[in-house]
């Protein structure tokens, strides 16, 4: 099985799980005499099978990215550098949009508000950021396609 297929897999369980958790939650009281929509135990049943399933492929999941190398770097690594660079690029989006916003003045007498940074300047380093975050993921997304998912 490819690490990409696990992965969708894993998604795959995951919503499943909260959806499962609904349908406990529906099914856990019922008026004295009435039964219940679906049977509990089933559903508790079902619970435990996706749960083992989900912990072994995570497991498979976490051995395979720990132990996939790309260019110098596990693909541990890599997911890490992502999301920091995710997070990146999120700050300084936000912070480069207050920093560019406009404060209308509607006299000379009111207080001039200014930027604290050199807008143009950020925004070239927020480029260059996304650029690279680009560039990780789709390498990320290569090795998801291309990589086998390894046992314990």
């Amino acid at each position: 099985m490819k690490l990409a297929t696990a992965l969708s897999e894993r998604a795959d369980i995951q919503r499943r799980l909260s959806q499962l958790q609904t349908r406990l939650n529906n099914n856990a009281k019922v008026q004295e005499g009435e039964e219940p929509a679906e049977d509990p135990k089933a559903l508790l049943k079902e619970l435990d099978a996706l749960l083992n399933r989900l912990q072994t492929l995570m497991s498979q999941i976490n051995l395979t990215n720990s132990r996939t190398v790309s260019k110098g770097q596990t693909l541990t690594e890599l997911i890490a550098r992502r999301d920091c660079l995710t997070k990146r690029v999120g700050i300084m989006r936000s912070f480069l949009d207050n920093a560019s916003a406009r404060t209308d003045r509607y006299s000379q007498k009111e207080i001039k508000v200014l930027s604290t940074v050199q807008v143009s300047t950020l925004q070239k380093q927020v480029d260059a950021v996304s650029r690279e975050l680009r560039e990780v993921d789709e390498e990320i997304q290569s090795l998801n396609w291309t990589t086998e998912l390894m046992d314990s």
